[in-house]
């Protein structure tokens, strides 16, 4: 197992690493809309908040040595599911083709009380 700690995304909210590689997988923790500089949530609406956490995610990936496009699994947590509709407009922006398998859920509550998270599982 070795652990992806990309100094340039934002910083984990508790004891945990943003992705741990084991094999040929990379497993990374949900991104949140945090903006890396500020650590503050990015402000805006569902669409605004979804561009931040793919960019977070393409971070971490990248720190992993991947990218989007090694994507196999997603997972969606959305706060309210009405947003599903703006989510998936950013979604298919950054996952044009090749599209994972992927699970989109509303939850109660989401850290920092964002509008989105989402995890993914990517090839290495």
């Amino acid at each position: 197992m070795r652990i992806v700690d990309p100094k340039n995304a934002p910083k984990p909210a508790g004891p945990y690493n943003h992705a741990v590689i084991s094999g040929n997988l990379v497993f990374c923790a949900g991104q949140i809309p945090l903006d890396p500089a500020t650590g503050n949530v990015v402000p805006g609406g569902i669409e605004e908040q979804t561009i931040r956490v793919f960019e977070n995610i393409k971070l971490v990936l990248a720190d992993a040595g991947t990218a989007i496009a090694r994507i196999i699994k997603v997972t969606v947590y959305l706060k309210d599911l009405n947003d599903f509709a703006g989510m998936n407009k950013i979604y298919s922006q950054y996952i044009p083709s090749n599209f994972p398998a992927r699970s989109t859920l509303q939850v109660a509550r989401i850290p920092k009380d964002v509008l989105v998270e989402v995890e993914v599982v990517a090839e290495v």
